[in-house]
């Protein structure tokens, strides 16, 4: 795969961007363009775990059910991950600075008109919004950091771009926690208001429209409707799996339904003169490795993180403030190391750096099984310690791998990929693992209640407690005399032990298979393709 001609090449002898505006002071600067993006891209994924905390007061206002909670984070996660490569084919289109002006603007309209939202039914639709919105957003932010940084210094600003979304991530809990319990949960969304006008502000004072001279002039309608179809019911099978259930005919129905949804969306691709996603794209190992890679470390990530926050919480018995806070030694490692990765990076390639990462990924993951009830904070730390150590490399290195590898015509569709892939790869480690958890559950409670001579459950019952107990959650009827609580409780946490402790040892093998994956990998062959601009 060859460079492709942009028109943001740099013009003869001037250092500027030919067929844009010439860059002025901070205008177009590739520094400031960072900063400015970075705000954009932090109130997006700040969103991503700022609102879980927010949920249970927002059913109590509002009088929702649990599966209407549910749907608060369902709803905005299958818009965001069913529109993320058509919001890059429209960055690629129509120019990455204006998709990202309208991403910003959408994102934080409709964060204000959750606010303000009197019904359950509102908050829903609204979280959709914010899905189509934060599509639009996120890979024109890549696009946008691959037009203006040269391929020397893109890797270190990839660095700066993880370590925002790594921080913002981590963050949510804690500044979710402060806004609920001293503010209000509406607080939580009306917070993305200013951020979004600074977003906006600085996009338009300092972007620079930035686009391939062949870019694409057409849109692929069916490709769209057949690529968004297949995702919808790949995403809508992971997210109700553990509700249906792994064996169960609903799942799979909607499984095969993708199956045969993105053959169908292979074959047209090869047929139709624009495609939504050349495949010849995937003829680059590179690019493919670094999609797989990907998605097998937000798999170890996500899936085996999910359960520490129930960990901390309800076995620990820490508020979610005091569980964000001891995850802290993960955000800090994030964002020292994320930097310090990129400029590994461009000085030995992403080879080695994305392998060690996901060999410190894996060690950490098994570390993460060796947790019990009583284990301190410090032993806790240094295993999410080496878990950020291990991914800031992985986010930054197989993010320059997909985009470094793609046509600079087709880097919107290489950000959306990127996205997509650490969005799916999240939804399958909660669900994959989640199942894992519940099948130890359910073959150890059983056993681990008749030893410590507690009274026979129905087969119902059985079905409820276990439930609770893959929450961390001791389920004590109200009225229990303390010896017997303490004993449902401590069966309860021995059982969530066991099965966070089996989970986590998958989430390690998964990322053993990762560091064969990381060899695949090399500097991506189009990096340089844009990126023209001087004022480095």
């Amino acid at each position: 795969m060859t460079s492709q001609t942009t028109i943001d090449k740099p013009g003869p002898g001037d250092g500027t961007p030919a067929g844009s505006a010439p860059a002025k002071g901070w205008r177009g600067h590739p520094w400031v363009t960072l900063v400015t993006v970075a705000v954009g891209v932090m109130m997006v994924a700040l969103d991503g775990t700022i609102v879980a905390i927010a949920n249970p007061a927002i059913g109590k206002d509002l009088g929702a059910s649990w599966s209407e909670l549910q749907w608060i984070t369902n709803a905005y996660f299958l818009a965001l991950a069913v529109s993320l490569i058509t919001a890059g084919k429209l960055g690629d289109r129509f120019g990455h600075r204006q998709t990202f002006l309208i991403g910003v603007a959408g994102f934080a309209a409709s964060s204000g008109a959750i606010g303000l939202s009197d019904s359950i039914a509102a908050v829903i639709v609204f979280r959709v919004f914010q899905g189509l919105f934060g599509a639009l957003l996120m890979p024109a932010a890549l696009g946008l950091l691959r037009a203006t940084f040269p391929a020397e210094k893109l890797n270190m600003a990839i660095g700066i771009w993880g370590m925002v979304i790594g921080a913002s991530t981590a963050g949510g809990p804690i500044l979710g926690g402060v806004l609920v319990e001293h503010v209000s949960w509406q607080s939580v969304f009306f917070i993305n208001v200013p951020v979004g006008i600074v977003a906006v502000v600085l996009g338009v004072m300092i972007l620079l429209d930035h686009r391939a001279e062949n870019a694409p002039r057409s849109f692929d309608v069916l490709g769209i409707v057949l690529l968004s179809a297949s995702m919808f019911a790949l995403v809508w099978a992971l997210i109700k799996a553990p509700e249906w259930g792994w064996g169960s005919g609903q799942t799979w129905v909607y499984i095969g339904a993708s199956v045969v949804g993105f053959v169908l969306f292979s074959v047209w691709e090869t047929k139709v003169k624009e495609p939504l996603i050349p495949l010849a794209m995937f003829r680059s190992v590179p690019l493919s490795a670094g999609v797989v890679l990907m998605v097998l470390m937000a798999i170890a990530f996500m899936g085996g993180l999910f359960f520490v926050t129930f960990y901390l919480q309800n076995v620990h018995g820490m508020s979610p403030i005091d569980a964000g806070l001891h995850l802290l030694p993960l955000t800090a490692m994030m964002i020292v190391a994320s930097p310090l990765a990129g400029a590994m990076i461009t000085k030995v390639g992403p080879r080695i750096p994305l392998a060690g990462g996901m060999v410190c990924t894996a060690i950490a993951m098994y570390g993460m099984s060796t947790l019990e009830t009583d284990t301190g904070s410090l032993a806790m730390s240094v295993w999410f310690a080496l878990l950020g150590l291990g991914l800031a490399p992985v986010m930054v290195g197989a993010t320059e791998v997909i985009v470094g590898n793609a046509p600079m015509e087709l880097s919107g569709v290489a950000g959306g990929l990127q996205q997509a892939a650490m969005q799916i790869g999240g939804s399958l480690g909660t669900a994959v693992l989640g199942a894992v958890m519940a099948s130890k559950v359910d073959s150890d409670l059983a056993g681990n209640w008749a030893d410590a001579g507690l009274p026979e459950l129905t087969p119902a019952q059985q079905e409820e407690t276990g439930q609770l107990v893959q929450q961390g959650i001791p389920p004590v009827p109200e009225g229990t005399p303390d010896a017997v609580a303490g004993k449902i409780a401590d069966v309860a946490h021995d059982t969530f032990i066991s099965g966070m402790s089996l989970a986590s040892l998958v989430a390690a093998g998964v990322a053993v298979v990762a560091v064969f994956v990381a060899f695949l990998t090399k500097r991506g062959e189009n990096a340089d393709a844009g990126a023209g601009v001087g004022h480095i």
